[in-house]
Order: C-alpha cells, then sequence, then structure tokens
C-alpha cells in the first residue's frame, strides 16, 4: 500500500477536503461560541468585532458570493495554466503543476472559505440569537486570509508559467528518486551471485492493467523475513502489466498461502515518485518540444542537456541489472531488476539525437552532458558513455554542418574522450559528402 505521502501528492482532491472538513468544524466551533459564550464574553471583547444578527446576515452574504467568486476564477486559472502547460511544454507536464502543494493548499483555502461562510450564514438566525455574534468577524478575517493568499497564487502561478521554473523542479523530481535508490542500495544490497532460492516457486500475478505505480521494496524485504520467503521481482517499476501477467516468483515453503498486493500499486498512469525512467523522460519531453519545428528553442534545450549530464552521472552510481535486498540478518530477500546503463543513456538520448541532429548546438551540448555525466560516474561507466557519444555521432545530419561547425564539435568530443580515458574520434569521417 501506497505511504500516505504519496497518496496526498496524487491525490489532489483530498488536500481540499480536509480543509472543507476544517471549514466546518470552525464553522460549528463558531456557532457554539457565540451560542454559549458571547454573551458572557461581551464586557471583554471590543465592540467593534460584534455585530447584529440582521448585519451579519448582510455580511455573510457578500461574503459568501464574494468567496464563490474568487474561487470561480482560481479554478479557471488553474485550467488555463494546464492547458499551456500542455501545449508548449509537455502532455506530461501539467501534472506537476496541478499536483504542487501551493495549488492544492490554495484551491482548499478557497474552498473553506466559502463552505465557512456559506453554513455560518444557514446557522445565524434572529430566532436563535438574540444578542450580537462573533461568527461575522471570523468570516472577515478568514476572508482576509483569502486575499492574501490569492496574492500569493498570482506570485506563484505568474513563476511558474516560466520555463526555468518546470525543469527545476523536473529536476528535482528525479533528484528525489535518485536519493530513494541510492539510500536503499546502501542499506540492502548483495551481489547478484547470491541469489539462489531452493524453496518452492509460486506466482503472483496482475489482477487489473495498469502501470507499476508503486512498489514497496523495503516492506517485500520485511515481509519476506517475517515469512521466511525469497521473493523475484519480475516487473519494473513503470512497466505496464496486462491481467494475467507474471508480477513476482514467490520461493516458499509447500502450503503456504501469501498475498502481497499490498505492497504494489497499478494505476492507468505513471507516475514520477518512484519510476526514475519516467522522471527522466519528462525532463527529455520538454528539451524535445522546445526545437519541435513550430518552437525552435535550442537554448532551452540546451540548458535541459546540461543538467540531464548530472542527473545521469549521479546515476552512474547505482547499481543496475539485478539487484539482490537483504535483511538485517544478511538472508537474500528480494530480486530486483533495474535497467542497465546502456540503456538509461540510450532512452535519454535517443529521441534527443533524432530531433537536434541537424543543430550543431545541440548535438555539441548532447557531448558536455555526456562529458558532465563522465566527471560525475564512476570510472566503470565511462565505456558505456563512450559509446552513447558514438550512436550520437552516427546520427547527425552531415548535410547541414558546416567546416567550423565540424572543428567546434571535434573539441567537445576530444573532451569527452580524454574524460574516459577512450581514442577519440575524427570527425573527418563523418565529414565525407
Amino acid at each position: 500500500m501506497k505511504p500516505i505521502s504519496y497518496i496526498l501528492k496524487e491525490k489532489v482532491w483530498v488536500t481540499p477536503a480536509l480543509y472543507s472538513i476544517g471549514a466546518i468544524l470552525l464553522s460549528l466551533a463558531s456557532f457554539y461560541l457565540d451560542m454559549y459564550f458571547t454573551e458572557r464574553l461581551q464586557n471583554y471583547i471590543p465592540q467593534i468585532f460584534l455585530t447584529s444578527v440582521e448585519v451579519g446576515q448582510t455580511i455573510l452574504g457578500i461574503l459568501t458570493a464574494a468567496m464563490l467568486t474568487m474561487t470561480t476564477f482560481t479554478f479557471s486559472t488553474v485550467l488555463v495554466v494546464l492547458t499551456m502547460y500542455t501545449s508548449q511544454f509537455s502532455p506530461r507536464a501539467p501534472e506537476n503543476f496541478i499536483r504542487s502543494r501551493s495549488t492544492k493548499h490554495v484551491l482548499g483555502i478557497f474552498v473553506a472559505g466559502f463552505i465557512f461562510n456559506l453554513l455560518s450564514l444557514l446557522y445565524i438566525r434572529e430566532d436563535i440569537f438574540d444578542h450580537e455574534i462573533l461568527t461575522t468577524t471570523i468570516g472577515i478575517l478568514l476572508v482576509f486570509f483569502c486575499i492574501a493568499t490569492f496574492a500569493y497564487y498570482i506570485h506563484f502561478v505568474a513563476t511558474n508559467i516560466q520555463i526555468s521554473t518546470l525543469i527545476n523542479k523536473l529536476i528535482d523530481d528525479a533528484d528525489d528518486v535518485i536519493s530513494q535508490y541510492v539510500e536503499l542500495q546502501d542499506e540492502n544490497f548483495v551481489s547478484m551471485e547470491n541469489w539462489e532460492p531452493v524453496k518452492k516457486q509460486e506466482t503472483l500475478k496482475a489482477d487489473s492493467a495498469g502501470y507499476i505505480q508503486f512498489l514497496d521494496l523495503v516492506g517485500l524485504v520485511k515481509f519476506a523475513q517475517k515469512q521466511d520467503i525469497q521473493i523475484d521481482v519480475i516487473v519494473k517499476i513503470g512497466e505496464y502489466v496486462y491481467e494475467g501477467k507474471p508480477l513476482m516468483h514467490i520461493y516458499t515453503e509447500g502450503g503456504k498461502s501469501i498475498t502481497l498486493n499490498r505492497f504494489l500499486t497499478i494505476g492507468n498512469e505513471q507516475t514520477a515518485e518512484q519510476d526514475l525512467g519516467y522522471a527522466i523522460q519528462k525532463i527529455v519531453e520538454v528539451g524535445i518540444r522546445a526545437i519541435s519545428p513550430g518552437r525552435q528553442d535550442p537554448n532551452t534545450t540546451n540548458d535541459i542537456l546540461i543538467r540531464l549530464g548530472r542527473l545521469l552521472g549521479k546515476m552512474g552510481h547505482l547499481k543496475t541489472d539485478d539487484l539482490v535486498l537483504t535483511d538485517d540478518q544478511e538472508m537474500n530477500r528480494v530480486l530486483y531488476r533495474f535497467s542497465p546503463y546502456r540503456d538509461i543513456l540510450y532512452r535519454a538520448y535517443y529521441q534527443l539525437s533524432y530531433q537536434g541532429r541537424s543543430d550543431i548546438s545541440v548535438i555539441s551540448s548532447m557531448t558536455e552532458s555526456l562529458t558532465v555525466t563522465a566527471a560525475l560516474a564512476p570510472k566503470m561507466r565511462h565505456e558505456t558513455i563512450w559509446k552513447t557519444q558514438l550512436y550520437i555521432l552516427e546520427g547527425i545530419n552531415k548535410e547541414a554542418l558546416k567546416e567550423a561547425d565540424w572543428a567546434y564539435l571535434q573539441k567537445r568530443v576530444d573532451e569527452l574522450a580524454e574524460m574516459t580515458a577512450q581514442k577519440t574520434v575524427d570527425l573527418t569521417i563523418y565529414n565525407k559528402k
């Protein structure tokens, strides 16, 4: 089962719903405050904060209409920004805006302000109160807070429609996923050579179609230790599965009934919380859109490539391919298959290399990106990085580059060759027309 933090991040309605519940409770609290305490405390409350029931009804009616208008305008702003994200950046970029904490809290605050004033308008009646009330002041203060929140939200939207802000968020998301795997592998790791399950094998199959959104590897290790079993995870996070597709092989004693569905979540959409490949894909898609024929913004793509090189360099320290997780007794419990590093590099560059094959600035930035990757990755990754460079060179549109372009690119390739301790390539062999 997903942690609460993941659910709160994915479900946009959860935060506004919590605010709504808080508004209902606050309205009830203000009602009972006026019912039992306001009249007794009138001598201690400044008269300016108290209103008659009739005046309170008028003010709360105005505030309710104002909050409804403000909430409607805010929702309209969200829809406009989402449309712009989809058309300008990437079809998968809007989720970063709509799932941001600021957006959900702002929507929740506006909905809460509307609900509080509406319910307070329902509670305040002349047949119940024969004295002045304090609820009106509470409603006014809440609206002041909503106005301040609205001013902040205008600044937030103005900031988030900038491409640099989106790129920074996508990079931070990928950094978070990498940090999760670094921590996981530091705490639970042995080599593949020790995976030798000997017990009877059972297979867990998917009961629905969708993407593997969440997989609790640490929970699987603890459960396997408790049950004295071993688990071979066949699928990867982010992979699409169909009904009946094998998900895990379970090695256990005969007769045991094992249920592992609570340790993974299958959904209709990919999510970036654990899926490192998807987090990188979202970054790459923004770069591809920037150099599409309709936009022609290679500088944005070049900036993304340099940042992408840093991420790929950090990923080079992860153990890829087959990974065995152990329990606290150093017993092998879970086998999980990470993507090979060469596949990670290929999937990061293969679309960019095709779209930017005629632009020397993009081609040279890909080489610079790989140079950054080589500088941060361990030496055992250098040969793979160099092979990725050769792949990019093979895809260049030779007819589009001039002599000065080849000379500039040669310098960048020589730097990467020196960084990776490989024999450089004479680009004149690619420059033959």
